[in-house]
């Protein structure tokens, strides 16, 4: 069966920063696959049709330019905001702004964003919004472990059930 929509897909990968001899990003095994359903928008485009007609015990490489995966960085993303944006009751969570820290907040109309505490002064905190993907040549490299038809279940609800998928 070959990979396309409505398919529920199950495979392992290696993600390295630039080639297939870059830095090791993130390794998926077989003991915990990535299982998705195919062509619900919810991945890069990019990957999917660099993933779309092959079939169970296919191995694949290919690689996304920044444009293709999450964009180039931007200095713009990176923003000083007061400290008392993150006062809940008067005080702020300990710990909470800790460098390094990945903090979820919203812009203005009400959307998550995730941004990374880089530095802390008395008044303020400097955050990074650059996915932390952001400017990287991304190499997926890996193998096909099963396609199979998603149930109809499934596709009302947009994701996987089951092993490694999504459960109720």
């Amino acid at each position: 069966m070959e990979i396309g929509n409505k398919k529920v897909v199950s495979l392992t990968y290696e993600l390295r920063e630039n080639d297939a001899n870059g830095e090791l990003i993130q390794k998926v095994e077989k003991d915990m696959p990535f299982v998705y359903l195919f062509g619900i928008g919810g991945l890069l485009p990019k990957f999917e049709n660099s993933l779309a007609g092959l079939k169970t015990g296919n191995v694949f490489k290919f690689s996304l330019t920044p444009d293709e995966a999450y964009g180039n960085f931007d200095e713009n993303a990176i923003i000083s905001l007061p400290k008392s944006v993150f006062e809940v009751d008067g005080k702020i969570e300990e710990g909470l702004l800790t460098l390094g820290n990945q903090i979820t907040m919203e812009d203005n109309h009400g959307n998550p964003m995730d941004g990374i505490v880089l530095e802390v002064t008395d008044k303020d905190v400097k955050m990074d919004f650059n996915h932390p993907l952001a400017g990287l040549d991304l190499h997926f490299s890996g193998e096909i472990l099963e396609v199979r038809e998603a149930t109809d279940e499934e596709l009302q609800h947009g994701h996987v059930h089951g092993a490694h998928g999504h459960h109720h």
